[in-house]
């Protein structure tokens, strides 16, 4: 009896209008609660107080970051199957859920500009900026160690930035892809690769949160092959999903090829989210490895790199992570 009064209650927190709305809006991905109170235009602790009790009721959960916390729809047991079915019946074409979609467009739209403005900012000075965050010198040495001498054929960079892990892994691979969604760093990408003289490697415009590039751009578009190396680096953070875009990585990806994806450590420094743009505090072990599952994925190797080179007391807490994810064949 008491797995079916389980059921009852999880049946129960579900059948109300705004957890059902919520509901619909997470099977788009992790959001905040402050995206969710934007978008439904309700109050924090009415929509926290919606939250908690899908929460309990193993329907969502809960992931807490500093001072936010993030959700997502449970994905897989008997809990998943049931909001899954859930899901399914919802009308598609229900005004109010449409609205809830329009508005969570704009709300992702939003963090873009945001991230756009910062990145147009700093481009020119990206490799620079890097360098007060992390030992960058130790976690290259780091990447090149877990990528390994062998020749691979295809390599592909999402979120590329200015295109230095083309420019450090190009005696690695016959062909390069490099994709950002910002056009001032791809500018810098494309004009570092020609002084170095690398030809082998190409960038283009994208973004790799969605499953292909909405501008007709192809950047992750089916019909290119198939990259035997995905790299993630220093990417995942600035993200509300970082899950979605492992994903698509993973999509892009041959059987039996890696991922690499280099990001923080969890940390407390909030003032990173304003001065940076970042979206998320870090990655942890547990996040990675669920991520990882969800998409077919298998971690291989996991490394933390401890931040010995900055000059400043609050960056000394930040650690950077270097995981190793490999793809099994059919997945």
């Amino acid at each position: 009896m008491a797995e079916f009064d389980k059921l009852v209650e999880a049946l129960k927190a579900a059948g109300e209008v705004t957890r059902l709305r919520l509901l619909a809006l997470l099977a788009d991905g992790e959001l905040s609660v402050k995206d969710i109170t934007d978008i439904l235009a309700q109050s924090q602790p009415r929509v926290s107080r919606h939250l908690k009790l899908l929460a309990e009721a193993g329907l969502v959960v809960r992931n807490a970051e500093g001072a936010w916390a993030y959700y997502r729809i449970a994905d897989s047991g008997s809990r998943g199957e049931l909001v899954a079915s859930i899901l399914q019946q919802l009308p598609k074409e229900d005004a109010v859920l449409v609205a809830d979609h329009h508005a969570l467009e704009k709300v992702k739209l939003a963090h873009q500009s945001k991230a756009n403005k910062y990145f147009a900012q700093v481009a020119q000075s990206w490799d620079k900026l890097r360098k007060l965050h992390v030992p960058e010198s130790a976690v290259e040495a780091a990447i090149l160690k877990y990528v390994g001498p062998k020749r691979i054929n295809n390599l592909l960079d999402m979120g590329t930035g200015t295109g230095r892990m083309l420019e450090l892994l190009s005696d690695v691979y016959v062909h390069g892809t490099g994709i950002d969604f910002s056009r001032e760093m791809i500018g810098v990408a494309r004009a570092k690769l020609a002084a170095a003289g690398i030809s082998h490697a190409q960038i283009r415009l994208g973004d790799i949160s969605e499953d292909e590039a909405k501008d007709g751009s192809g950047a992750l578009d089916a019909s290119d092959a198939l990259a035997n190396l995905v790299i993630l680096h220093q990417v995942l953070h600035y993200f509300d999903d970082p899950g979605r875009v492992l994903s698509n990585a993973s999509a892009r990806l041959a059987d039996g090829g890696r991922i690499l994806v280099v990001d923080f450590a969890p940390h407390d420094l909030e003032f990173l989210r304003e001065r940076d743009a970042h979206r998320r505090l870090g990655l942890s072990e547990q996040q990675m490895q669920m991520w990882g599952q969800f998409c077919g994925l298998k971690i291989d190797h996991f490394e933390q790199i401890t931040n010995q080179h900055s000059n400043e007391t609050t960056d000394k807490s930040l650690v950077v992570c270097l995981w190793v994810l490999t793809k099994s064949k059919g997945t």
